[in-house]
């Protein structure tokens, strides 16, 4: 990389260029040929070996129907969310700063997070998952007590819990046999869900990234954006429009890095630094035909965007109470004109404001995810909570950093940082999966 920067240095400033008049258009070639320096190849990563012939693919039972609303967790949920909450406020906002300068969560910190056993909330118990029956509902509470701590960690922490649940849902039998049993053990690998594209008015049903058949398998060509731990990734599952004699769909596909074609290029956004999202470039990637997630089921990939909108839904959640938390002790403690600044009429409401628009977003994503456990229609109340989440999210951040007043716009404080997370819960698409 630091010969082929030396060497486009070099040709810029050759006064040749601007002697016949070629600045403009060599500006462009420099520009696309710095950028391909800093892709890199993905590494090939574990061996992914069948350890068990399974004869059909294994799938939690989901929770029986109820004509009560009651979105109470039960003791095992309370505990799991206290857990991972009490672990978030310990160990992720301490260090989150740091990782969001530095875009990228430390080893240490990943690896205490797999103790919680994220990847395997989502994974059936007779192939070494935690939880008996299908819950939705159990993986938004850890994604929203994580995100209490910090968004960009854990976003790190629940990409591989995103790919170990996918391939629970939808993978066969022998997708299962050979990925699941990486996921349960003591070393997870980073995975993660690529679907966001670098375009405007991105459409998650109408991806440019295609999918065509040959008789060894599939090709893939695409670019993907915003995929967390992208460098590190030893599994990705990439969504894509499958070319098919009827016409195209939607799919989701298996993709082990290190083969031709594979290569990352950093991409750090406004926010979810810690989360060390890079782009994903696909150029003729071959894989298998046992690559193919859910058959390639229309209504797979439907459930997935679904399924991962509600899961920006909790984080969003999640990352509002950090921030009412935090705001609530500040104007009780700064004082002004001899009184603290909660006694201000117009601060309090903001404060009131916050915490009722929070206990909206919050039961609105409860109730999309126990539908989804019930086994009953959810696209609906996953697109409210949505919306919900996207739009009161950020005005939360918003207040927040005002709160603050100064203080709020540098980094002493964390509400700015989180102020630009929340601007993800309404962008992003894909990476994680509840």
């Amino acid at each position: 990389m630091a010969v082929g920067l030396r060497a486009l240095n070099r040709l810029a400033s050759n006064g040749l260029i601007d002697r016949f008049g070629l600045r403009d258009p060599a500006q462009r070639v420099l520009h696309t040929a710095s950028k391909a320096t800093v892709r890199t190849a993905t590494r090939a990563g574990r061996t992914f070996a069948t350890t068990q012939k399974l004869s059909k693919p294994a799938r939690q039972p989901r929770t029986g129907r109820s004509d009560l609303f009651d979105l109470t967790p039960d003791d095992e949920q309370q505990m799991l969310r206290e857990s991972v909450r009490d672990f978030a406020l310990a160990k992720l906002r301490p260090a989150a700063q740091q990782a969001d300068e530095a875009c990228a969560t430390p080893n240490e910190l990943l690896e205490q997070a797999n103790e919680l056993g994220l990847t395997m909330v989502g994974v059936p118990e007779e192939l070494g998952g935690a939880v008996a029956e299908r819950s939705a509902v159990t993986t938004v509470l850890m994604a929203e007590a994580l995100a209490q701590g910090d968004m960009g960690i854990a976003v790190a922490c629940l990409a591989p819990a995103g790919v170990s649940t996918a391939l629970s849902l939808w993978g066969d039998a022998d997708q299962q046999a050979t990925y699941l049993p990486e996921f349960v053990g003591e070393n997870v690998p980073a995975a993660a869900l690529a679907l966001l594209e670098p375009r405007p008015l991105f459409n998650p049903f109408e991806l440019q990234t295609r999918a065509r058949r040959t008789a060894g398998g599939f090709v893939l060509d695409g670019i993907k954006s915003l995929v967390p731990r992208a460098g590190d990734a030893e599994l990705f599952i990439v969504a894509a429009q499958l070319e098919d004699s009827d016409g195209l769909t939607s799919a989701l596909f298996i993709v082990e890095p290190g083969g031709a074609g594979l290569s990352i290029e950093p991409e750090p956004g406004m926010g979810i630094r810690a989360a060390a999202t890079g782009r994903l470039v696909l150029e003729g990637v071959k894989v298998p035909g046992g690559a193919l997630l859910g058959e390639g089921r229309a209504d797979v990939m439907t459930e997935c965007i679904h399924l991962s909108r509600l899961g920006w839904c909790a984080l969003a959640v999640g990352t509002g109470q950090a921030v009412l938390d935090y705001v609530i002790p500040y104007v009780n403690e700064r004082k002004a004109f001899g009184e603290p600044i909660s006694s201000r009429q117009s601060v309090a409401f903001t404060v009131a404001n916050i915490a009722i628009e929070l206990d909206g977003m919050r039961l609105a994503t409860y109730r999309a995810a126990s539908r989804v456990d019930q086994g009953l229609p959810f696209g609906r109340e996953v697109a409210l909570a949505r919306r919900l989440c996207a739009e009161r999210g950020m005005a939360i951040g918003s207040d927040g950093v005002q709160m603050l007043g100064g203080h709020g716009y540098v980094k002493e404080h964390p509400v700015e940082r989180w102020y630009r997370d929340m601007r993800a819960g309404g962008v992003m698409e894909g990476a994680l999966v509840v």
